[in-house]
């Protein structure tokens, strides 16, 4: 990656310049995202309990982060696969190519899912707000933002924004090469965002508000031009919420506080 890259964002031109000639199919996805956000809202109304709110059954969860996924993902990833639409000249084969990128996504959430049960099933009532769980929460903030920092950060969102070259190291031709492909620029994905959605287990995964804030903080470090900017700044909102969420929890604007209004339908993971 060189130095010019987070001044001029060259790396992303091909992919902006793949956009205005693809507007149908960006305007596709962000449909589909705005139908996520729609549906996403719907189910999860009344079920944000704050910090590692219980995630209930396995259908119900992975059903619900696929759709969450294409709400969050579909805006920033849409330049890609404009990309390879151009590139394979076949707007048939993205359908393929975004299927594979989600399908990465819905076996992270697998993965995401099993950790949380495992944990909460060794760590008993640990998690719980009053007794390990804010703690917990503000580190895990913390640590997402020393992640930002790391040079597997730095890989991952260098192939997140520079999409042209990934395409071509690893193109396949055909149906399979297409989701092939998606599921390759889907790992590089959560490779670069996982600690970001680790952060939103944090904060609550079924509070829409971050959810939002998270999926606004991955859309700017991926389409951004001015990568170093996007990354330091999204280093210091996490380290921001962190800080506060171990100090202040009351102070953070649309958390949800264990224990204070609690909702019926659920309860903290753990408790």
């Amino acid at each position: 990656m060189s130095e010019a890259e987070p001044v001029t964002g060259s790396s992303l031109r091909p992919a902006y310049a793949a956009t205005r000639a693809h507007l149908g199919i960006v305007a596709v996805l962000f449909v589909l995202a705005g139908i996520g956000w729609w549906w996403t809202v719907v189910e999860m109304r009344g079920m944000d309990n704050g910090p590692w709110t219980a995630l209930g059954t396995f259908g119900w969860f992975v059903g619900v982060w696929v759709v969450m996924m294409a709400a969050m993902m579909f805006p920033s990833v849409s330049p890609t696969v404009a990309l390879y639409a151009r590139m394979s000249r076949s707007s048939v084969l993205a359908v393929a190519f975004t299927a594979g990128y989600l399908a990465t996504w819905a076996v992270a959430g697998v993965i995401a899912f099993l950790i949380a049960l495992t944990t909460t099933h060794l760590a008993h009532d640990a998690l719980s707000w009053d007794n390990a769980g804010q703690g917990i929460a503000g580190v895990t903030l913390l640590l997402a933002a020393g992640y930002e920092l790391t040079p597997l950060k730095d890989v991952c969102l260098g192939k997140c924004r520079s999409p042209l070259g990934t395409l071509l190291g690893s193109w396949r031709a055909g149906w399979s090469g297409a989701f092939r492909l998606g599921l390759g620029n889907g790992a590089w994905c959560v490779g670069c965002c996982w600690a970001l959605m680790a952060s939103l287990f944090a904060l609550g995964v079924m509070s829409v508000t971050w959810m939002a804030a998270v999926a606004a903080l991955i859309a700017i470090e991926k389409t951004i031009p001015w990568r170093r900017v996007a990354t330091y700044g999204t280093t210091t909102v996490l380290v921001v919420l962190g800080v506060i969420m171990l100090v202040a929890p009351d102070a953070l604007p649309g958390l949800t506080v264990p224990g204070q209004d609690p909702m019926p339908s659920t309860s903290p993971m753990g408790s």
